[in-house]
């Protein structure tokens, strides 16, 4: 009994955090204007990163066109919760037409390579 209760005290005390990204477009060029195929990541902050994180990898869906391949990256995480524009480079978003939503994933991996979590943010592009 006294094992429950302490399981229903530890949990019911603990303030579960939730590991965000956030991203803008930022300078990613718009499609009709020269657009590359290869293009550098916008900026991301991160929060609330699991404890441990050694590296953060990134990966860029398109959620109307999932066959699609974007890429990514993977950086090595500084602890201050910013990724700054530029840190890796991947396939522009460049939708056919008119806008699409598109989902960045970032995995949290510990110094042995494990996995800590996942994180997702949407945005349509362009935004406008």
């Amino acid at each position: 009994m006294l094992r429950i209760l302490l399981l229903m005290f530890l949990i019911g005390s603990s303030s579960a955090m939730a590991f965000e990204v956030k991203f803008e477009w930022g300078d990613t060029p718009a499609c009709n204007t020269g657009w590359p195929d290869v293009i550098n990541s916008p900026a991301f902050e991160i929060v609330d990163v699991p404890d441990g994180t050694k590296k953060l990898k990134f990966f860029l869906k398109d959620l109307d066109a999932p066959g699609f391949t974007h890429g990514g990256g993977t950086v090595t995480y500084n602890s201050d919760g910013k990724i700054a524009a530029g840190a890796f480079t991947y396939k522009g978003p460049c939708p056919p037409n008119g806008q699409h939503r598109y989902q960045w994933t970032v995995t949290p991996f510990d110094r042995y390579g494990d996995k800590l979590g996942k994180a997702t943010a949407k945005r349509l592009f362009p935004e406008k």
